[in-house]
């Protein structure tokens, strides 16, 4: 037996979920998707990882704008599905969408519910030093991540990660749970555990200056930090040059012993003082500019012991 299902998701971390639910063989009666933007140097319209995934395995793919329009919930309803498949959409789903499929909406989430429930759970998690992050599958209601779990995987954070390691290492685990999940769902087997909200956290989006490196803080929650934003948005500091300050990310970054001013460079190895301790700069990335290790930053950019970042 199949399920008949609908997909919502986005970006390539959702595109990986909709492969291994598609190679399972359950039918994926439409996929939901973002529109096509204009992106790049030469503004081409770009599809979704998700949209172009979907085309190879022939699925029809519709891309509201606003998925909460009337026409979209009634085209949406009249799919007559047994659930809905939901990660990293981008979109909110209204009440009367979450109750038209007969088994309701299941969301894949890049964390361990209550702790960093919203928009940016892998950055967050880094950012907060957790050693310890997972991908969750929820049944879906009306509040933020807030409904009860239905199935678990607990996933290590490695001093060494970034967001980018990581969000690729729970894109695959949290991928491989879809079958088991669909499996239980179609069986009535799927137990759900209600999330309590003690310990909830929230994981709101990064903005530009947040993602400013403060080097005040201790070298361990710079790092951290650095790691958490890398390699997008990007962790940032302003380098002065002979034209003027330019914005130059750190892309990864070693806790070290040192001393010194917050921002100061303590040798002519890109060391920097932190609050407590230094780090030591190894990839950065100069605005407008390839990403580069220390070294061959250090060939065109003039970084000398004493300057103040």
């Amino acid at each position: 037996m199949t399920l008949r299902l609908a997909f919502m998701g986005t970006p390539e971390f959702a595109a990986a979920s909709l492969a291994e639910i598609a190679a399972a063989g359950h039918d994926v009666a439409r996929v939901y998707t973002q529109p096509p933007r204009r992106r790049g140097r030469g503004q081409a319209e770009q599809k979704t990882p998700v949209h172009v995934l979907a085309e190879q395995f022939g699925i029809p793919v519709e891309t509201p704008e606003r998925f909460r329009d009337a026409d979209v919930i009634a085209n949406f309803q009249a799919l007559d599905l047994d659930a809905a498949i939901v990660v990293a959409y981008g979109q909110i789903l209204t009440q009367e969408a979450l109750d038209a499929p007969r088994l309701g909406c299941l969301n894949l989430h890049a964390s361990l519910l209550p702790r960093w429930r919203g928009a940016a759970p892998i950055q967050r998690a880094i950012m907060a030093g957790d050693e310890r992050t997972g991908v969750q599958i929820m049944q879906m209601e009306a509040g933020l991540d807030t409904g009860p779990i239905l199935l678990s995987e607990t996933v290590a954070i490695h001093p060494n990660d970034t967001a980018g390691k990581l969000h690729d290492r729970l894109m695959a685990v949290g991928a491989q749970m879809w079958p088991r999940a669909l499996a239980a769902l179609e069986r009535g087997s799927l137990e759900a555990v209600a999330q309590s909200d003690d310990g909830a956290t929230y994981a709101k989006k990064i903005t530009s200056e947040e993602a400013r490196i403060d080097w005040s803080k201790p070298a361990g929650e710079v790092s951290d930090h650095i790691r958490g934003l890398s390699p997008f948005p990007g962790a940032w500091f302003e380098l002065a040059t002979e034209k003027g300050k330019v914005r130059v990310k750190v892309l990864f970054a070693e806790p070290e012993r040192g001393d010194g001013e917050p921002g100061e460079v303590l040798d002519d190895g890109l060391l920097v003082a932190c609050g407590r301790g230094a780090v030591r700069l190894t990839r950065l990335q100069r605005e407008g500019k390839a990403a580069m290790d220390a070294d061959d930053f250090l060939r065109g950019n003039a970084v000398s012991k004493g300057v103040v970042l």
